[in-house]
């Protein structure tokens, strides 16, 4: 496969959102057929890997919703939106400059140690099954806004996701894609049993 042309394909099939801070890159070596490091807030490009020697055995919809899938959990990372844990973050590295403007070592390490606290769980937020599941159902309405019906785009993230373990040679899906094909099985309508909403809280 070619990568300029199917990077050109996937860009325009981007949100906007996604694409005015998103890169994709081919990564001939990748173990992985997509990925995506976590985004860090001080950088706002967002770069996607994908090998595409991986990639050219997918079908087109299942590249389609693994890259909207990619693109929406990058969304789901708002550093600056406030909550909770965001604002001892924030109020950790303030009063971290300040302690390291006044010389104070004591003041240095209990300051830094609210933000390393604060930034660890915004950190485990957007890893938790909850995000994962965000994610999934946001590329499905991303993807019914570019022509597919939900049912069809749920399958097709389903399919890709254990097309991907293949691919990659794993002997099974982790715990997290369990959940999150149970979920997407749901949407389908292929079973009944949804997500409990005590994984959908889970921290």
């Amino acid at each position: 496969m070619n990568p300029a042309p199917e990077i050109r394909r996937l860009l325009d099939l981007m949100p906007a959102s996604g694409r005015m801070m998103t890169k994709i890159v081919s990564q001939p070596t990748l173990p992985q057929v997509i990925d995506t490091p976590f985004p860090l807030p001080w950088k706002r490009e967002r770069p996607i890997f994908i090998n595409f020697e991986y990639w050219k055995d997918l079908s087109q919809a299942q590249r389609d919703l693994l890259l909207l899938r990619t693109v929406c959990w990058q969304l789901e990372i708002r550093w600056f939106k406030l909550d909770l844990y965001r604002g001892f973050a924030l109020a950790g590295i303030f009063a971290t400059s300040i302690e390291v403007f006044q010389g104070d070592p004591v003041g240095i390490v209990a300051a830094g140690g609210l933000t390393a606290i604060a930034l660890n769980q915004v950190w485990r937020k957007t890893k938790s099954e909850e995000s994962e599941l965000a994610a999934d159902e946001a590329a499905i309405a991303v993807a019914q806004r570019r022509g597919y019906e939900e049912v069809e785009a749920a399958k097709h993230l389903l399919s890709a996701i254990k097309a991907v373990a293949d691919l990659e040679g794993r002997p099974g899906l982790s715990f997290t894609e369990l959940i999150r094909g149970q979920n997407l099985r749901s949407i389908a309508g292929v079973s009944p049993v949804g997500v409990p909403e005590t994984i959908r809280q889970k921290r």
